[in-house]
């Protein structure tokens, strides 16, 4: 036995020391990760490789961390939005890129950011240069994406999808009631639907009409910019997506979607052909994200002047969370800053969120409504910007968003489960206490609201409704009656939203940058973005407290993680809410 315990701690301590010295090798290795090498070398006549096949956030993390242990392992990384564009317009000009390749499949992009792209590779073609793409497989995003291309190419016998949008919303009443669980709802206006689905069992009317709004409202963007792209009406291409007439790999190349069927090896001796090489050698190529760290020829002026982007991404939450989440405390900061900063000329306030905490989307109010008054602001809205997400931004001067940009639900609600009858009767379990007075234990679980108290929580969710709409009628010059009239927490795309004073121009994040720059009179400045990303030992630290965690179940989960997410965030809701109804994702 003596023997048996001694071999075993043994073994335990030579596997602790193992880990141990793997973590300074790890360490080591984000060092020198950290101070990198020398640039990548461009070779003459390369193409640039876009694979766009990675989620892309709006603004690129240089931590060499976040990528190590996002569990891909991927040479190519998640890119953000920023650095997409700059690498774009950087190519435009590098005497070394003769085209754009892009191998595309998946394209898991929001369709704002999307569209960002894709208007910044439009105007890459200005320079001459080629853009060619090729797939086994086109999404609606991916051809899209690809539509743009002088050459479009599907593998033979591919698929080909081009049929239209739809939206669909999950209910839960009836597993609810099902399991005893009365999810007890207070809101303020018709549109709220994010509640919906605790309280029917379809869609209301008008929950349906502001869904086939923003929907329409993109469909019809995305058709009219194939159109221009392609030559081909608007009228034909609603017809082929009525007809399914372009389902399959002839029929696109028929109807003139595409403009060649090829395998992969094909495509290979056309981009040859392209980059002057000879046959079975190398093309001479860069990947984008490894073009990211090539210096760009045109070089700026050395200047003190800055204009501060401040990147506000996820659920507006109070406190001081990380990145991925609006935490109040943070970007409140940021701002702040930013306006006390003799430097900052100007303020970008780019933000990608559904909404979130009622009370966090004041904090972060006050101070974008200080930094207005300051100096030049301008708000640059992502894909998403509704809700607590519009809230944030309404002090803005100018508001800038692309077409198929989600924003608005202007509208609150209060959200609290009585599990009463789920551990009554369907459990087992009672429970019993005490109090001092009789509202002291207003807002448990295990009792439903009486009427008092729902009148209580019904007036405190109509007060920020009221303040919410004053805030945007204050900041977009508008009476509290005509913000009313498109609220009630109502849902609209970017293009409609223009048209009822929500945004004041369309366009993306450089858009915005340019805008700012010319309220402030500058010809000259730097870029300097905000809030600070966190430096790598900081993200050693909470990846070993549970990010690796949350990574590994996002790798295994899939597209269900998003569920997983949601879930998440509704049990850590506190307070009213300004949230958007559902989250939206187009294939």
């Amino acid at each position: 036995m003596n023997n048996f315990l001694k071999y075993m701690l043994a073994t335990m301590a030579g596997i602790f020391s193992l880990q141990i010295v793997g973590f300074l090798f790890f360490v080591i290795f984000v060092s020198i990760a950290s101070i990198g090498g020398d640039a990548p070398k461009v070779k003459e006549n390369s193409m640039l490789v876009a694979k766009f096949n990675l989620a892309v956030t709006d603004r690129a993390d240089d931590n060499p961390m976040s990528q190590f242990l996002s569990g891909s392992f991927n040479t190519d990384g998640s890119m953000g939005l920023d650095q997409i564009l700059k690498d774009i317009e950087k190519a435009k000009n590098d005497e070394n890129i003769s085209g754009i390749f892009m191998p595309l499949s998946t394209v898991p992009i929001g369709m704002a950011s999307l569209k960002e792209i894709r208007d910044a590779l439009v105007d890459f073609k200005e320079s001459g240069k080629y853009i060619i793409s090729h797939s086994d497989t086109y999404t609606h995003k991916s051809y899209y994406l690809a539509s743009v291309s002088d050459s479009i190419y599907l593998t033979p016998t591919g698929n080909f999808t081009f049929m239209g949008l739809s939206g669909q919303v999950m209910f839960y009443k009836r597993a609810m009631e099902k399991y005893g669980v009365d999810m007890q709802v207070i809101r303020h206006g018709s549109f709220k639907s994010a509640v919906e689905p605790y309280l029917a069992e379809k869609m209301s009317p008008e929950n349906r009409l502001q869904t086939i709004g923003y929907v329409s409202a993109i469909w019809n963007q995305m058709v009219s910019d194939i159109s221009v792209a392609r030559g081909i009406s608007e009228e034909e291409l609603n017809q082929y997506a009525d007809e399914l007439s372009v389902a399959f790999d002839e029929q696109a190349l028929e109807k003139g979607m595409i403009d060649g069927l090829k395998y992969f090896d094909e495509i290979l001796d056309e981009l040859r052909v392209r980059t002057g090489v000879e046959e079975d050698d190398d093309i001479p190529q860069i990947n984008l994200s490894k073009y990211a760290d090539v210096p760009a020829t045109k070089k700026k002026e050395v200047t003190r002047d800055k204009i501060a982007v401040i990147y506000a991404m996820g659920t507006v939450k109070s406190g001081d969370s990380g990145e991925g989440t609006i935490g109040s405390d943070r970007i409140a900061k940021a701002i702040r800053k930013a306006r006390n900063d003799d430097k900052v000329k100007a303020i970008v306030f780019r933000v990608n969120s559904g909404g979130g905490s009622a009370l966090a989307s004041e904090v972060i109010y006050r101070e974008a409504k200080l930094a207005a008054e300051a100096k030049p602001f301008v708000a640059s809205l992502g894909n998403v910007a509704a809700s607590g997400g519009y809230y944030i931004v309404c002090p803005a001067d100018t508001i800038v968003a692309s077409e198929t940009t989600i924003t608005g639900s202007i509208g609150v609600f209060g959200l609290l489960p009585n599990l009463k009858e789920l551990l009554n009767d369907k459990i087992g379990i009672t429970t019993d206490g005490v109090k001092t007075n009789k509202f002291s234990d207003m807002g448990g679980i295990f009792r439903p609201l009486d009427p008092d108290e729902r009148a209580f929580i019904q007036s405190s969710v109509d007060d920020v409704y009221s303040d919410f709409v004053n805030r945007v009628a204050e900041g977009r010059g508008m009476t509290f009656e005509e913000v009313d009239a498109i609220g009630g927490g109502r849902v609209w795309a970017g293009k409609d939203a223009i048209e009822i004073g929500l945004v004041d121009v369309f366009g993306g994040l450089d858009k915005s940058i340019e805008l700012a720059a010319e309220m402030a009179g500058l010809e000259n400045y730097r870029i300097s973005s905000r809030p600070e990303l966190e430096d790598p030992f900081t993200t050693i630290m909470k990846e070993l407290s549970g990010g690796i965690k949350m990574k590994m179940m996002k790798k295994e989960l899939g597209e269900s993680y998003d569920m997983f997410k949601k879930a998440q965030e509704i049990q850590e809701m506190k307070g009213v809410q300004a949230m958007m109804p559902y989250t939206i994702q187009i294939h």
